[in-house]
């Protein structure tokens, strides 16, 4: 255990102050997440080296495709959640404690995760697989120790306080944010609401933070057009047209009773979306949108296979990057890593 950062005391209870749910606890119980209890007065973290999942993943897995491409990074997660997505893929990890109150994982220090990176020759971590703001001190204590020695990425749902995710932005190179859906849908599914995660991904782009998104279609639920160019509009006015955006296809999960996403609403969806972004992918099938494109003379610039990179065909000019072809810039970030991974 560890105490948490973000709460204050009120009287008996304590209020977190971590995510927009500002939950009141009383002693003894524990807030939405299921892994922070007031103890006594004093809110604790109840999985901080408290790992769940270990592994090394492509970054592309996450999924980065303008971040660092090719690099390995050690993934990092514990229990817990601040959402309650019905149709949650990682269920088994992110809603166990809100469900039975347990908490599980292995004992693993920062000092630990530094220690098995560098055995593996990683300079990457990223804190995902569940929610990485429910388990904060525990990436935070691990970012401190390896300032300028490893890159760090987030893979979030965004539903994170204001204070909070500027204290994140300052520890980490790239976010990718699951952003799902309109304001009905997080409130229907999630039991959530989109103003905090829009709000999440205006700072992360005011301190310079990598952003890309992922968007999960579920049909019947946020696959509407209007749904759609709602959330590409938002991203080209909000953070940029070159911002990347993930289509990803959904497969029976948890709780959702949706069939799997046609072929063809993803098709859609990249149709809408290439009007407002320069870089919109398809994941969770198998597609050409997979690789990166050159958006001005569609030259192949990145190919990838699933999560991996089979060639890139870049022309570097310092830490820029262009098309060969047609000499259009393509942003990449991260580049500085390169040479070290």
């Amino acid at each position: 255990m560890r105490e948490a950062m973000f709460y204050e005391r009120v009287n008996s209870k304590v209020r977190c102050e971590l995510c927009p749910r500002r939950c009141a606890i009383e002693p003894g119980k524990r807030g939405y997440c299921g892994v922070r209890e007031n103890r006594e007065g004093k809110l604790y973290s109840l999985v901080f080296g408290k790992a769940c999942s270990v592994a090394i993943d492509p970054i592309e897995k996450k999924p980065f495709y303008h971040y660092i491409p090719g690099m390995q990074s050690l993934s990092v997660a514990t229990v817990g959640c601040n959402l309650s997505c019905k149709h949650c893929q990682n269920w088994e990890i992110s809603q166990t404690p809100r469900e039975t109150g347990e908490i599980f994982g292995d004992d693993v220090s920062p000092e630990k995760l530094i220690e098995i990176a560098k055995r593996h020759g990683i300079k990457s971590f990223s804190w995902t697989y569940t929610e990485p703001t429910v388990f904060f001190e525990y990436f935070y204590e691990t970012a401190k120790l390896t300032k300028r020695e490893f890159t760090h990425n987030w893979v979030s749902n965004g539903f994170i306080a204001e204070k909070a995710a500027e204290a994140v932005a300052k520890h980490i190179d790239a976010v990718n944010i699951d952003y799902k859906g309109d304001d009905k849908f997080y409130r229907e599914v999630c039991n959530a609401w989109l103003e905090p995660v829009h709000r999440a991904l205006k700072i992360y782009r005011k301190h310079g933070v990598w952003i890309e998104v992922t968007n999960l279609i579920i049909p019947g639920y946020n696959d509407r057009d209007d749904i759609i160019l709602e959330m590409v509009r938002w991203i080209r006015e909000h953070l940029g047209r070159e911002t990347p955006l993930h289509f990803s296809a959904y497969y029976p999960a948890y709780r959702m009773e949706a069939p799997p996403t046609p072929r063809e609403t993803l098709e859609r969806a990249l149709k809408l979306a290439d009007e407002y972004l320069d870089f919109v992918y398809v994941g969770n099938v198998r597609h050409e949108r997979e690789s990166t494109f050159c958006p001005n003379c569609k030259k192949l610039l990145i190919k990838r296979v699933g999560f991996f990179v089979e060639r890139i065909d870049l022309e570097r000019r310092g830490n820029n990057f262009h098309c060969p072809e047609c000499g259009r810039k393509i942003p990449i970030a991260g580049a500085e890593w390169m040479e070290r991974i």
